[in-house]
């Protein structure tokens, strides 16, 4: 969005405040199925930014909803269940049934260990009802299976009336530069989504894979490497096509979908010299945006004054309004010369930001969300919350 834009969304609520853009969020998932094989479906990992899964849901193939809460949050946006896989390293019993048994109508479903796949297969045959399992691999973490627990599970399970082995789910991590690992990576899923076919019978009918494809936040080490952002994508679809498998192909991503459809804006509240260095105060803070890989200002984020004035190459340590050294956004970035008043905006804030932070310390309010529909109309998502309450105890 451009800076005019972001004024006018200014003038629409109080500082800090997100807002995501409907048009570039649908240009950045037409871009993604450019570059990928034709019938590949893609999976929206919610968590990345649960604000935006209505409109998404359109979007897209599949959500994953990594908790109870998140479903819940599917369901409150209308989102069809169908298109919904419940994932997460922990999964609580009572909660599983109640969206097994409940009719939530959610019928997909990932598992993590042997106790998920006992749990989920026991409620399963409790409610007689059908539902479909990605069995996770891990990766050598703490997420998923190994392949020998897998390929005994999915022995085990040929025939059962009420669990049907679906597919594998592989993710290995986020912001994935390197080409060649994720050809290593899609060729040993394809490898062992066969040999857990053979194991259980009958071909899988999907492999699932969690690219992690990149998002550029930072300004780049003039002495890096050159490459795009792109060319993790290409190779993603080169992989793809050589690979073996002719079931459903599902690629999942979070960050690449949603960071660049969102902006964080927030409003210089004081401005002074600190030993010759100048150092501008905002309303918000590292506790409402942050960053893949940044910490205290070490990389340059994309930031902008949205209305820059005076000296163009005057430079500017921008800082949060939380009471830690710790709190610094930008250090020494060209904003002109900044007042009380002005606003300074961070891009490519869509993915994560708004959910990762310390939100609670120093009881700041929480910020407003914006919603920007593709013909510019604007509508309040969420309004300033107050954290106070959360951080008061009743009277003893």
């Amino acid at each position: 969005m451009n800076a005019e834009e972001l004024r006018r969304v200014g003038e629409f609520c109080q500082t800090p405040f997100y807002v995501f853009d409907e048009r570039e969020l649908a240009d950045q998932i037409s871009r993604i199925r450019e570059v990928l094989p034709p019938h590949t479906n893609i999976c929206f990992a919610m968590k990345a930014n649960p604000f935006v899964v209505g409109p998404v849901s359109r979007l897209v193939d599949r959500l994953e909803a990594c908790s109870t809460g998140e479903a819940r949050i599917c369901q409150a946006a209308g989102v069809d269940p169908s298109q919904v896989v419940v994932s997460g390293v922990a999964k609580d019993p009572a909660r599983m049934r109640e969206l097994i048994a409940g009719g939530a109508g959610i019928g997909h479903f990932t598992c993590e260990s042997r106790l998920q796949f006992e749990m989920l297969s026991g409620l399963a045959h409790e409610a007689r009802t059908h539902i479909d399992l990605l069995l996770r691999l891990s990766n050598g973490s703490q997420f998923g299976m190994d392949a020998a627990t897998i390929l005994e599970l999915a022995a085990a399970c040929a025939n059962d009336p009420y669990v049907t082995i679906r597919g594998i789910q592989y993710f290995t991590g986020t912001q994935k530069t390197s080409p060649k690992r994720i050809a290593r990576e899609v060729a040993k899923l394809d490898r062992f989504v066969a040999e857990v076919g053979r194991a259980y019978g009958s071909p899988l009918a999907e492999m699932e894979y969690g690219a992690g494809l990149p998002v550029e936040y930072f300004e780049r080490d003039p002495k890096a490497v050159r490459q795009t952002e792109l060319e993790p994508a290409l190779a993603l679809s080169r992989a793809l096509a050589d690979a073996s498998f002719d079931g459903q192909v599902t690629i999942e991503l979070g960050r690449r979908i949603a960071a660049t459809c969102g902006t964080y804006v927030t409003r210089v509240v004081d401005a002074k010299q600190v030993d010759g260095q100048n150092v501008a105060i905002v309303d918000g803070g590292m506790h409402q945006i942050t960053y893949y890989g940044h910490a205290m200002a070490m990389k340059q984020p994309p930031c902008r004054a949205l209305l820059p004035h005076g000296d163009a190459s005057l430079r500017w340590t921008v800082c949060g309004s939380l009471c830690t050294t710790n709190d610094i956004l930008v250090k020494q970035m060209p904003l002109g010369d900044l007042a009380v008043g002005d606003l300074i905006a961070f891009d490519k804030a869509g993915a994560y930001c708004m959910t990762e932070g310390m939100s609670l310390f120093l009881s700041r309010d929480l910020p407003a969300i914006v919603w920007r529909d593709r013909a510019g109309r604007l509508a309040l998502l969420r309004d300033r919350i107050e954290t106070a309450p959360l951080n008061s105890v009743r009277p003893l």
